[in-house]
């Protein structure tokens, strides 16, 4: 199901009142829910869990804790929230570095409220995106966990194209035990075919079947 604007929360880091007030007031004006805080700090007390937010709309010079130190801290707790950074005069550098280190933009200051907004909408479908690919990735490594070790290294080779006699050779085991644990692999996974079972491994690992 794709997210509607009422189901977005994007957060405002701005340790600048006045503006962080305006940042708001544009966003809210779209249909997006905003969450705004006063410094880096703030964000992290008042979103336990960073990874939710659709969005990062963050001031890269603040007193404290930086933009970019914040930025750095999310990508240690491996949260991937869409950064947009807004930069002052001179930053460029700082913001070039940022998106070194994965961030979606950066708007420098002064800018339209339109390029804002573009910039906002392209973080959130990224972030929503993401969060779906995550979701994906989640459920297919569930569905694999139900499998024994031995159910893992058949499913592999099965799902590498390999008939059940070469699979039973590849492993020392007989054809009839193959096929035993090939059903109880596609039944646990809910999987039909071979080509399925490749595709949901892939899912889970895109270096599954290397």
């Amino acid at each position: 199901m794709t997210p509607t604007a009422e189901d977005i929360l994007i957060h405002v880091v701005d340790d600048d009142a006045a503006f962080r007030r305006s940042l708001v007031f544009l966003l809210e004006s779209m249909g997006w829910r905003v969450a705004s805080h006063a410094s880096a700090e703030d964000f992290l007390v008042a979103t336990p869990e960073p990874s939710a937010a659709a969005c990062l709309v963050l001031d890269i010079r603040m007193p404290m804790m930086s933009g970019l130190e914040l930025q750095q801290q999310l990508h240690q707790r491996g949260c991937s929230v869409p950064i947009v950074f807004i930069t002052g005069h001179g930053d460029v550098e700082l913001a070039v570095q940022a998106m070194k280190h994965g961030a979606c933009d950066f708007l420098e200051k002064p800018f339209k409220d339109q390029a804002l907004i573009d910039a906002v909408g392209r973080a959130v479908k990224l972030g929503c995106e993401t969060r779906a690919r995550t979701a994906r990735c989640d459920e297919a490594r569930a569905l694999l966990e139900r499998l024994s070790p031995r159910e893992r290294e058949v499913a592999r080779l099965v799902a590498l194209g390999l008939p059940n006699k070469l699979v039973g050779r590849e492993l020392d085991i007989s054809e009839k035990t193959v096929h035993v644990h090939r059903h109880h692999v596609m039944e646990k996974t809910g999987v039909g075919s071979a080509a399925e079972l490749a595709r949901l491994m892939l899912r889970a690992d895109p270096a599954a079947l290397d």
